[in-house]
């Protein structure tokens, strides 16, 4: 980890109410996998945005409207995320992410195909085209007719645009944590 953790008693002025409001939201939303550290420091992606909080808040404020004021269904948006998070072999949000499927009761071998970029044959039409979305969005160009023109068809033009924003979102959370060597904490 390049960035040390921030336990909540070193906190500047500027970082205590992005940590607070950070913290509220964590707690009713990000509750599946482990966050803090056992001084209440943020853990994951939360501790480099507290780092920089005017970019963290930015960054955080994007994080709560995609996931606070979702409306794509929980299943597709999870396959999407792990689709990111595993072309960027970003640990912690697969770790973070993998623990959400589970507990929506994403099967194993759902979960091994997509952690090993591959496409699992087991999934539902809106399933399928937010895989297929995700994946050629991560890797690279413009996003193909047919999956751009399928995926309005499938979600609405809203449920299309919030699609490409998740992927874009969680590009940059894997980014973070890649670019600062987030660890991942040992499963319970």
């Amino acid at each position: 980890m390049r960035l040390p953790l921030i336990a909540p008693a070193d906190l500047t002025d500027a970082q205590k109410p992005l940590y607070d409001d950070m913290k509220a939201g964590i707690a009713t939303n990000f509750n599946d996998f482990t966050v803090l550290a056992d001084n209440g420091a943020l853990m994951g992606p939360w501790n480099p945005w507290l780092h920089e909080p005017v970019i963290g808040k930015a960054v955080w404020d994007l994080t709560k409207a995609m996931s606070m004021q979702a409306t794509l269904p929980d299943a597709p948006r999870q396959i999407a995320i792990l689709v990111t998070g595993a072309h960027f072999d970003a640990a912690y949000e697969l770790y973070a992410h993998i623990a959400v499927a589970e507990r929506e009761k994403m099967s194993a071998a759902r979960l091994s195909a997509l952690c090993a970029n591959i496409k699992p044959t087991d999934l539902d039409p809106q399933e399928s085209v937010a895989y297929d979305v995700a994946f050629a969005l991560v890797n690279g160009g413009v996003l193909p007719e047919p999956c751009y023109a399928l995926a309005v068809e499938t979600f609405g033009q809203h449920g299309a645009n919030e699609l490409i924003y998740l992927v874009g979102l969680y590009a940059l959370v894997s980014m973070t944590l890649n670019g600062f060597n987030v660890p991942v904490p040992e499963r319970d």
